[in-house]
C-alpha cells in the first residue's frame, strides 16, 4: 500500500475537522427546532406546529395559528386547541398534564378520507404539537373544510332525525326540501302516496308567509281514517325562503277538549245547585260562580264577572246587608284575611243571621293551586225548624217536671233519654249534668244503692232491653230510710220504656209550680 503524503493527511484532517463542525451544527438546529418555531416564509406556510409550556400556548406558525382563530388574545390554553382539533383527533388528551414525556403520541384522523394525523412529543417541559396532512398544500383550508364538512353532516343528521316534520319552502311557496319526519307524515296522509318533493305542502304556505317569524295552529286531515291531525308550526324566514317546523300537539288539542267538557259539564252541574258556590284563584279573585250565588246575595251578574277580588266582594256583600254588620269597621279588613286563612286551612264555617229573617251557613274550602272556595247555603228554613223543635222539647221537659211523679224514660238500647224534676229529687242525681251517657245499668245499681235488696231491678233490666211484645208492670220497693216506692214500668213507642215512681203516703214530691209564659 502507497504511503500517504504529508498533503494528504492535511487535506484528510480538513475534512474531518469540517465533517466535525457540520454535524455539531446540524444537532444544534435540531435542538433549537424543538424549542422554539422559526421556520422560513415558504416553511410557515406548510408547517403547522404549536408550542406549549404547563397549559399556555408560547409559540405557533402561521398556520396553526390560523387554525386556532383569534390570535390577538395574550394567552391561548391547551383546552382551546385540544378542542379545536378534537373533532378531527377525538384522542388528543383534554388535560395537558396526560401526554406523556417519554413517548410521541401519534393520532390519525378519524375522519373518512382524511389521511392527516397529529404528533405530539414532550421535550424539556416543552410540549410540541405538529399537524401533518400529506394531500393538502394549505392545511389550514383542509382543516376547515374538513370541520366544516363534519359540522354539516352533523347539522344535517340532527334536523333529517328530527322527529318533527321540517321542510323549506321556496318564494312561492314550493317545496324545495323535507325530513324523514317530514316525508313520513306525507306517506301517512296521502293515498296513493305520490313523491313528498313533488307534491304541494302539507301546510298551506299562505299562512305561513311574512317577514317576521309565524306561528300558527294548523290541522291535517287523514285521507284514509278521515283523522284530523293537529299540528303547531313555527315558520322562520331565511333569506327569501322559510324554514318551517311542525310539533304534533294532538295530545294537547284533545287534552284541551276534554277539559272543555269538563267544564261545562261542572258548570251546568253548578248551574242546578240551591247552594251559592265562589270560587276564588291564588290571586284572590273570583274566577268561578253560580247563578244560586246571584239569587242568594243579589250581586249583580255584571259585577261577578268582572271578577271582583274577594275583598271588593265580600264589601259588596256587606253593603248590601247580605252579611252580618260588622262592629268594628276598622277592623274589617283584618277580619276578611282572618276568614281567607281559615278557608285556606279549610276551618272556616260561620251561620250568618242577616237583617232580613234568613240565615246563611258559610263555608270556606280550600281547593288546588292555591284556590279559595266559598259555599253559601240558605238554612233559614232548617234553623226555623231546630228552633221550633227546641221549643217544643223545652215544652215537653217543662210539662213532665211539673208532673207529681218522677219519670225516667230509657231508650230501646237502655240508654237513659229523659227525665223530670222529681226523679231529680227523689233519687239525688241529674242525668244531664253527667258527662256521659247513662244506661240502665248505671241507673238502677243507683237505685239499688238506696233501697233494700229487692229482684226489681235485676227484672227491669231485662225488661228495657226485651223485644217483642211487652206489658206494663207494677212493683213496690222500700227506701232505706223507710220509704215505700210504688213504681210502674210501661211500654212506649219506639221499643222506649217509662219508669215513674210515687211514693206510697204522699200525694206529690214536689210542691205545684205554676208554669208562666
Amino acid at each position: 500500500m502507497q504511503s500517504l503524503s504529508a498533503l494528504d493527511v492535511l487535506l484528510l484532517f480538513v475534512f474531518s475537522v469540517s465533517c466535525a463542525v457540520g454535524a455539531i451544527l446540524l444537532l444544534g438546529w435540531f435542538d433549537r427546532r424543538k424549542d422554539s418555531v422559526t421556520p422560513t416564509a415558504e416553511q410557515s406556510k406548510q408547517s403547522v406546529v404549536w408550542l406549549f409550556q404547563k397549559d399556555e400556548l408560547i409559540d405557533a406558525t402561521d398556520a396553526a395559528a390560523a387554525i386556532v382563530g383569534d390570535d390577538s388574545r395574550a394567552t391561548v390554553a391547551w383546552a382551546e386547541v385540544a378542542q379545536v382539533l378534537g373533532d378531527r383527533f377525538p384522542g388528543i388528551p383534554l388535560d395537558i398534564n396526560d401526554v406523556s414525556s417519554t413517548k410521541m403520541l401519534s393520532l390519525p384522523s378519524q375522519i373518512q378520507q382524511d389521511d392527516s394525523h397529529l404528533t405530539l412529543e414532550k421535550t424539556n417541559k416543552t410540549l410540541r404539537v405538529e399537524l401533518f396532512d400529506r394531500n393538502s398544500r394549505d392545511v389550514v383550508c383542509r382543516h376547515n373544510l374538513v370541520t366544516l364538512s363534519r359540522e354539516h353532516a352533523f347539522l344535517n343528521d340532527c334536523v333529517s332525525g328530527s322527529p318533527s316534520p321540517a321542510w323549506r319552502t321556496g318564494k312561492n311557496g314550493n317545496l324545495i326540501w323535507t325530513n324523514r319526519a317530514y316525508d313520513q307524515l306525507f306517506a301517512s296522509l296521502k293515498s296513493p302516496n305520490p313523491s313528498a318533493r313533488q307534491a304541494k305542502p302539507l301546510f298551506d304556505p299562505a299562512k305561513l308567509s311574512g317577514n317576521s317569524n309565524t306561528k300558527v295552529r294548523m290541522s291535517l286531515t287523514d285521507e284514509q281514517s278521515n283523522r284530523i291531525l293537529w299540528f303547531d308550526v313555527v315558520s322562520v324566514p331565511v333569506g327569501d325562503q322559510r324554514m318551517n317546523y311542525a310539533t304534533d300537539i294532538n295530545a294537547v288539542v284533545s287534552a284541551e277538549i276534554a277539559q272543555r267538557n269538563f267544564v261545562q259539564t261542572l258548570a251546568k252541574t253548578f248551574a242546578q245547585l240551591s247552594t251559592g258556590l265562589a270560587i276564588f284563584d291564588r290571586k284572590r279573585q273570583l274566577v268561578l260562580f253560580n247563578p244560586a250565588l246571584i239569587d242568594l246575595t243579589s250581586l249583580p251578574a255584571d259585577f261577578l264577572s268582572a271578577r271582583p277580588n274577594l275583598l271588593s266582594f265580600f264589601d259588596r256583600l256587606r253593603d248590601a246587608r247580605m252579611m252580618p254588620e260588622p262592629k268594628n269597621y276598622s277592623s274589617w279588613r283584618e277580619r276578611i284575611a282572618e276568614v281567607v286563612t281559615a278557608a285556606a286551612d279549610g276551618r272556616y264555617q260561620e251561620t250568618w243571621t242577616l237583617s232580613s229573617g234568613s240565615t246563611y251557613r258559610v263555608t270556606g274550602r280550600p281547593h288546588p293551586d292555591g284556590a279559595v272556595a266559598f259555599l253559601i247555603e240558605d238554612v233559614s228554613a232548617e234553623v226555623s225548624l231546630t228552633r221550633r223543635f227546641r221549643s217544643q222539647l223545652e215544652v215537653g221537659q217543662s210539662v213532665i217536671d211539673q208532673q207529681e211523679e218522677a219519670v225516667a224514660v230509657f231508650s230501646s238500647l237502655g240508654v237513659l233519654t229523659l227525665s223530670n224534676a222529681p226523679y231529680t229529687q227523689l233519687w239525688g242525681i241529674d242525668p244531664e249534668n253527667s258527662f256521659a251517657e247513662m244506661t240502665v245499668l248505671d241507673a238502677t245499681r243507683h237505685w239499688q244503692a238506696k233501697c233494700k235488696a229487692t229482684p226489681v231491678w235485676s227484672k227491669l233490666r231485662d225488661y228495657v232491653v226485651e223485644f217483642g211484645e211487652r206489658a206494663e208492670w207494677f212493683a213496690d220497693v222500700e227506701m232505706k230510710d223507710g220509704k215505700a216506692l210504688r213504681c210502674r214500668f210501661t211500654p212506649i213507642a219506639g221499643g222506649a220504656t217509662l219508669a215513674s215512681f210515687r211514693l206510697a203516703h204522699a200525694t206529690a214530691l214536689l210542691p205545684h209550680k205554676t208554669v208562666t209564659a
